[in-house]
Order: structure tokens, then sequence, then C-alpha cells
């Protein structure tokens, strides 16, 4: 079946903006040829698309219709790019990534081959038990994840291993934790959490203190340095990888509350099997650099 552009076109946009409006901004069409267009494709393809929900979701069909959609673009982005006199056109990447990834090790590895191969980075911040998400509603050509197992299609790299450590600053410990890091200490001090989503703080007391998350006060701020920032000015204390914190352990900077309790986050590396040329090549320097940092393997 040949697609109509135009009506991809629209799903993608009303997918992308969140809504028919925005969408029709997007276009430079009415919001009545947005719905118009839609609904021409769902009957062409005897499927529902699109939840009509704020924002707009894809059903589960629309979201294979957009695996199929993205990955034609940069198929297609691709290879204008080789026949316009082998011009390096900038090539859109679209990934989940979550934030201590982000914040640590991802950036460094990747900015040499985002320069060599023109390549422009649309990432979609998210916890790493929620990356996977992304990628299967089509939104993403790639993510890293905690989720190991590949959807149809696609493959899972292992990455390694980020090791988090629960930290203080010197002035929290003693405040707080000065007789001991115990389960009524526990119950009193503010801890720090990335976001709602963020479980690691809270699967770690439940199973140390059997302390579920909502006895204990909490902050919450959704910015890697700037949780960082809060640990280290002592506002709370909370998991933090190893990555992030370097020597602020051992000179005594920072405090490692529970030295015998570590928490391991095992991360992988998701994309299809069928890939451009450049996307293959960043998600060959991914694992490569991942495995420097955090080690792993590879597994199909």
């Amino acid at each position: 079946m040949n697609l109509d552009h135009r009506q991809t076109d629209a799903l993608l946009a009303v997918i992308e903006t969140g809504s028919f409006d925005a969408a029709a901004m997007r276009l430079h069409i009415t919001q009545s040829a947005v719905s118009q267009r839609i609904r021409a494709l769902e009957t062409a393809l005897g499927q529902p698309l699109i939840i009509r929900s704020r924002p707009a979701r894809p059903t589960q069909q629309g979201q294979r219709l957009l695996q199929y959609l993205r990955r034609t673009a940069m198929l297609d982005q691709e290879l204008a790019a080789e026949l316009a006199d082998n011009a390096r056109a900038p090539l859109v990447v679209r990934l989940a990534i979550n934030a201590d990834t982000l914040g640590t090790w991802f950036v460094p590895a990747v900015a040499p081959l985002l320069l060599k191969e023109n390549v422009l980075l649309d990432v979609m911040l998210d916890d790493q038990d929620h990356t996977f998400a992304w990628l299967e509603s089509g939104e993403a050509t790639g993510c890293v994840t905690s989720e190991a197992e590949p959807m149809r299609g696609c493959q899972s790299y292992s990455l390694g291993v980020m090791r988090y450590h629960m930290l203080a600053s010197p002035e929290f410990y003693q405040r707080w934790f000065g007789h001991g890091f115990t389960r009524e200490a526990a119950r009193k001090a503010p801890v720090m959490v990335f976001n709602r989503k963020d479980s690691l703080q809270a699967d770690f007391l439940e199973r140390r203190f059997g302390l579920t998350r909502d006895v204990y006060p909490s902050h919450y701020i959704p910015s890697h340095d700037s949780y960082f920032a809060a640990v280290k000015l002592g506002l709370g204390y909370g998991m933090i990888p190893e990555q992030q914190y370097g020597d602020l352990v051992s000179s005594g900077q920072l405090i490692d509350v529970a030295p015998d309790q570590p928490v391991d986050v095992a991360l992988y590396w998701h994309a299809w099997k069928v890939q451009s040329p450049r996307l293959e090549s960043l998600t060959q320097r991914i694992v490569a650099a991942a495995r420097e940092v955090l080690g792993g393997g590879v597994t199909d």
C-alpha cells in the first residue's frame, strides 16, 4: 500500500505536538484539514491510529506506523545526502536517555562522531525504567534503558552497570545520622528524589528498613546537576552514580551512608536491526564508549 505523505505528515505532527490544533499550526493548514487527513489515513489502513486525548497519543497500531515512518524518514535523509554529491546533510536522531547517562558519559562519548558525521540529537529525557516506552511508541529511534529484552525488529546491546551509592554531605550526616543510619533516623531525614518516576531511593529504603515512600520527607529536583548540588549542600541525601561523584567520598566531601549497599543498575542500548549508516556508527560508538566506562558486552 502506498501511503499518502500528507496524511502521514499530519499523523506525525499530531503526535509530536500533542494536539490537532498545534499540528495545524505546524503544517500551516486548518485543524479541520488535519482531522480529515488523519481520518482518511485511518480509513485506508482500517485501524484507529490516534487516541483523542490531551495530549493526543498513538494507538498500538499507530505506534507501529510511527516506528515505520521514523525509520523510513531517517533512511530517506541518509540516501538524499549520499545522492547530493555526497553532501553531508544533517541527520536528526531522536533518542530516549536517562538523566544520569546523559549527565555523565554519553555526550563526551558521542560528541566526536556527531561532529564528524553531522548528526543532530533530539533527546527525550526520562527515567531508565521508562525510556523503552519512547522506542515502543515510535517517538525514539534508539534508547538507553534498564529493559534487557528487545522488541521485534530491534537489537539490545548490554552497556554495563551504573553503580549508585546513597550519599550525604558531612553536615547532613552529622545532623540526621549522628547516632547511626537507623530506621527511625531515616523516617525523619529528607531524601533527594529526581522526579516521581525515580524509584532508586524508595526501593533502597524499603529494602533496608521496610519504609514506604510516604513516611519520610522528600525533595524533588528533576535536574542531574541541581540534584547533585542539593546533596552536596546538605538539603537531603540520595543516590549518586560513581561516574558523577568521583573522589568526593574518598576525600571526605561526601559520606556514603550505606557503603555495604551500593545499587547496581544494568543499562542497555536498543536500536533497530536495520539502521542508516550514520545511526549504525552511532550505535557502535555508544556501545564501545559505555563498555569503557561501565563494562558490559553485546547481546542480540
